[in-house]
């Protein structure tokens, strides 16, 4: 198969519109050929584009910011000399001067599938700012590493924030390209947008369903996205951002376990069978203990569970529901736990009136679900069941792969 990336650089035919064009880039350290090349150096190379300038998304164009909240400055690349512009630093919307240096911006972004994952809002805002500017946008396609199942309630109207660019659940189902139609359409936005395609891209076979495993090699899209098994669970494991539970950041495996010093697995795991079996389909769980030398806990033992995704003996993808199986363990928290103080106030992603739990979700109705007593998993199905089904057929229309 081939990536929109590899296909720009192997077709000339393909690029000779941006001959005459100042060319900028949107990338990250995943933005890599076949060959592992940045896309950078790639495109510097072709002799039809001028690249004028580069952007970087969270965590910056090197992925050399850790965590969450702290922001890259502007700085200018050594080798090619072309500024580059961060949009998590003092702006994350491209400022008036920063859309005069180009005049057709390339998105070069590998993205989890996961609405919450910040490059989705920046897509949006560089959308918004190119037709704002009379600016061309080419999205080169990559895949979405977690196909196409659909999971977790639509946000709310109001609730958009940097990590909830638009009404679609938490695992949306399509790939950059995709999603940059949907922006358009659903925006109304006057903007001249091309989706380079991939080629072969086979979302729904194994063992991959959606990263074409064993053909391309992964690269941290951030640094807490060491692999595919973390990808997996990221539509899930995400929620534990907003909660006192550590996600597993200080350790090697960030974002597929979850624990803390003061609650007990097995008690919690039984729970979680008791209240919904089936929300555990898809994948194993296994009872671990970990040290995060950073981030929450820092420096004390956890008793943990973490996700294994990774052997098909255990993997079900049409099963695993990863929103789902997290909320489970929040509310058997509650259960066994009534005054665990679950909830983690701080400002979270430029948000600090609401909690971080509830701008993840887009609403308050998954904490609200937790919190009551009464509520079953069946009522969660109640609420997510009808978004679901509402974003499989809206998302329609703008699929570009079989």
């Amino acid at each position: 198969m081939k990536f929109g990336l590899d296909r720009l650089i192997e077709d000339a035919a393909l690029r000779a519109p941006l001959a005459g064009r100042r060319v900028a880039l949107l990338a990250h350290p995943a933005s890599t050929s076949r060959e592992l090349t940045h896309a950078l150096d790639a495109l510097s190379a072709l002799p039809e584009i001028q690249l004028t300038a580069a952007f970087g998304p969270q965590h910056g164009l090197k992925g050399d910011k850790q965590d969450n909240m702290i922001e890259s400055p502007d700085c200018v690349d050594p080798t090619h000399g072309i500024p580059i512009f961060s949009l998590y630093g003092a702006v994350r919307r491209p400022t008036d001067a920063m859309m005069e240096t180009f005049d057709t911006l390339l998105v070069d972004l590998q993205d989890l599938g996961c609405r919450i994952y910040t490059f989705v809002t920046t897509l949006r805002y560089v959308l918004e700012a190119c037709a704002q500017h009379g600016k061309a946008v080419w999205v080169l396609d990559r895949p979405n590493p977690v196909g196409r199942p659909v999971e977790g309630l639509l946000l709310r109207p109001g609730w958009e924030s940097f990590v909830g660019a638009g009404p679609m659940p938490m695992r949306h189902g399509l790939t950059f390209g995709e999603l940059a139609r949907w922006f358009v359409a659903t925006l109304a936005l006057d903007v001249e947008l091309k989706v380079i395609e991939m080629i072969d891209w086979q979302p729904q076979a194994a063992p991959g369903h959606g990263w074409p495993l064993l053909t391309r090699s992964w690269i941290n899209p951030s640094p807490n996205a060491p692999n595919l098994s973390m990808a997996r669970c990221y539509a899930g494991t995400v929620m534990l951002e907003g909660t006192t539970l550590s996600e597993g950041r200080g350790t090697t495996r960030p974002l597929e376990l979850f624990g803390a010093p003061d609650i007990d697995t097995a008690r919690l795991l039984a729970e979680m069978q008791r209240l919904a079996p089936q929300w555990l389909s898809g994948c194993a769980l296994r009872p671990c203990w970990f040290e995060p030398t950073f981030h929450k806990h820092a420096g004390v033992l956890c008793a943990g569970i973490q996700i294994h995704v990774d052997d098909p003996a255990h993997y079900d993808h049409r099963r695993f529901k990863p929103w789902r199986l997290m909320a489970l363990a929040f509310k058997a928290i509650r259960r066994l736990y009534p005054d665990y103080p679950l909830w983690r106030d701080f400002p979270y992603e430029y948000e600090t009136e609401r909690l971080a739990i509830d701008v993840i979700n887009g609403s308050p109705l998954l904490r609200e679900w937790v919190d009551d007593p009464a509520a079953t998993p069946a009522d969660l199905d109640a609420l997510a069941d009808p978004d679901e089904a509402a974003w499989r057929k809206a998302r329609e229309a703008f699929l570009l792969y079989p």
